[in-house]
This record gives C-alpha cells, sequence and structure tokens, in this order.
C-alpha cells in the first residue's frame, strides 16, 4: 500500500495584469501530476530548472495550495487522508509526519541561532522535549548525522556547507518523520561532499525506516539513492521507470538527453557517447505550444506530437511514458546495446 498517493496535482498561478488586477493567464508550474511512493521507497522527481518538481514538492508538503487534483497520505493506522483538502489547522498533525531538507545549506538555517535552537525548536513547538531531555535529543540527531554534541551551541556560521546541511537533516528528523521532500539537498555541496550526504541519507532511510521524494535536476546524483525515477518537463510527468531501467533504456526522448549530460565512469567510455544538446529553453508554463510540449526540441517530433498531448500511459508493469512515439523509438541510455560497461 502507498504511502503517499498523488493523482492529477496541479499548481495553476493566475497572471494579472491593469490597475483592477484582473486575471488574463495562468502559469501552469504543475498540470497534472501523478505518482505513489511506497513505504521506505526513494523516488526522485527529476528535470530542468523550471520543470515544477520544487512546485509539485512544496505544494505535497501544502506550502503551496494545489488548484486541482489529490494528495492521499496513508495515516500509520492505515486510514487515509487526501492533504489537498486540509485547511491549515487540520494539516498541523502531518507536517510532523512529512519533513523537508532544504536546498542551500546557508540561506535555510537562521544564522542568528545555535545548532540546539535550530534544531531543537520544532520539538519545542510541538510540546516534545524541554530542558534537558531536550538538549540529549539533539546531541542524539547530531551523532545520527555525523556531528559532534559539543557543536551544540555554535552558529551556522562556524560549519562547512557539507555539515550545515547535515544540521538540516537532522533538523528534519527531529520529529520522527514517515516522507522526507529532499529538494536539491546535495545540489549545492562540493562533489565529493555530495557523495558523503547521500550516503549519510541512505543510512537514516535504513535506520529510520524513511520514504523519500527526492528531487533533483541532475540524474547522475539520484541513479544510486533511487528505486525509482519520475522525468519532468514543462509541469507534466514525461517518463516514469525503476531507477536501472531507466538509465539503461530510456523511452522518452526527454530522458534520453538527460542522460546524455550523465558523466561515464568507465575510463574506456568516454568521448564515445556524444552530448545530446537540446536547442531553445523549457517551455512556457504560462504558454505551453500545441500537442507535445517537448516537441519544439525533439528531434523525433512530427506532426502527431505538434498536434495531439501525450497522456502518460503504461508501456510495462512497471513503466509509463508520455511520449506518442515510445513503443518504437530505440533510444540510448547510459549503456546501450554494443557497448561494454
Amino acid at each position: 500500500m502507498s504511502l503517499l498517493d498523488v493523482q492529477g496535482l496541479k499548481v495553476h498561478f493566475p497572471i494579472t495584469t491593469g490597475l483592477l488586477r484582473r486575471v488574463t493567464g495562468h502559469v501552469r508550474a504543475v498540470d497534472g501530476v501523478s505518482f505513489a511512493i511506497e513505504p521506505g521507497e526513494t523516488l526522485s522527481l527529476v528535470g530542468e530548472s523550471g520543470c515544477g518538481k520544487t512546485t509539485t514538492g512544496r505544494a505535497i508538503l501544502r506550502v503551496v495550495d494545489p488548484t486541482g487534483g489529490s494528495i492521499t497520505y496513508r495515516r500509520p493506522d492505515d486510514t487515509t487522508v487526501d492533504l489537498a483538502t486540509l485547511d491549515h489547522a487540520a494539516l498541523r498533525p502531518y507536517r510532523r509526519d512529512i519533513r523537508m531538507i532544504f536546498q542551500d545549506p546557508h540561506a535555510s538555517l537562521n544564522p542568528r541561532l545555535t545548532v540546539l535552537d535550530i534544531i531543537g525548536q520544532s520539538l519545542q513547538v510541538n510540546n516534545v522535549a524541554r530542558g534537558q531531555e531536550l538538549e540529549d535529543r539533539v546531541a542524539l540527531l547530531l551523532r545520527k548525522v555525523g556531528l559532534r554534541p559539543e557543536y551544540l551551541r555554535r552558529y551556522p556560521h562556524a560549519f562547512s556547507g557539507g555539515e550545515r546541511q547535515r544540521i538540516g537533516i537532522a533538523r528534519a528528523l527531529a520529529l520522527n518523520p514517515r516522507l522526507i521532500v529532499a529538494d536539491e539537498a546535495v545540489s549545492a555541496l562540493d562533489v565529493s561532499v555530495q557523495a558523503q550526504t547521500l550516503n549519510l541519507l541512505q543510512d537514516l532511510q535504513e535506520e529510520f525506516h524513511l520514504t523519500y521524494l527526492f528531487i533533483a535536476h541532475d540524474l547522475s546524483v539520484v541513479e544510486h539513492i533511487s528505486d525509482r525515477v519520475a522525468v519532468m518537463y514543462a509541469g507534466r510527468i514525461v517518463e516514469l521507470s525503476p531507477t536501472a531501467e531507466l538509465f539503461a533504456a530510456p523511452r522518452h526522448p526527454y530522458t534520453e538527453a538527460l542522460l546524455s549530460a550523465v558523466p561515464v565512469a568507465d575510463p574506456r567510455m568516454r568521448g564515445k557517447r556524444a552530448r545530446i544538446r537540446l536547442q531553445g529553453e523549457v517551455a512556457d508554463p504560462a504558454n505551453l505550444p500545441s500537442g507535445c510540449a517537448f516537441h519544439p526540441r525533439c528531434r523525433y517530433a512530427d506532426a502527431t506530437c505538434r498536434a495531439v498531448t501525450p497522456t502518460l500511459e503504461a508501456i510495462s508493469s512497471a513503466r509509463a511514458t508520455a511520449c506518442h512515439h515510445a513503443k518504437i523509438l530505440a533510444l540510448r541510455g547510459i549503456t546501450s546495446p554494443g557497448e561494454t560497461p
């Protein structure tokens, strides 16, 4: 049974003009996104900047209000609730279960608060711990993320970027959540620190039985942490697949282009795979092209692509794609037929 089931999620922002602020259009930041996340799973949401992946995560957390669709969350007692329909007072109990790790470890920590205050704030607000018990719990959380408990009374400026992100992870863990939305959680870190942070997230997932919605723009980052990958373009999911299958044989041309930018670990294969460079910019969510939103940048597009909007359809028991030609295209993955892994 899914821990979270998102169906037809929409987040549209009105465009207003003139002194009377008349609504003349909408920015379709998220336009009918559907996916489910199983308990203990890591689902990665991947796409270029502006595709709507961060807005999707914020809608699940109800930082922004959905325009349409449902966000069905399964409680520990196996009953369900649609988070999209709850007011902010009714949402409060679920904010303990669903937490967020932010992208920027510098901006997400208040420079005027100590580590104890930053991590302990949610524990105090929710009447979980105070006094010495609060200090003990924060010290334990610091140990869990690989920091020394003696750092309790230090301020954020005393830490490196990777250490600050560990503080952010400890803050997300403070209330024993079930689902964590990690929004570009490693994109601001050096490559070596990225690997350490991803390993930490995997260790914590196993220890605390966490479920992750991992948001990223780089497929190379999500390869080893994800069970499944959902690729977004212009507010919609264009491909949903188990990670290994997606990397080996993508079924959407946009996924193929993203994979062509992933560095190859094997030195023998470097220089043998041409990068697919997409022309133009991501489709404007306020003025989407007719038919498939990707067709102006797609080298396989034909008249059908320009006229008919594809829907996300199953192509196997575990995979789905929104492409008219998914069943006939032979797209190149990280390891294509004839290449030596």
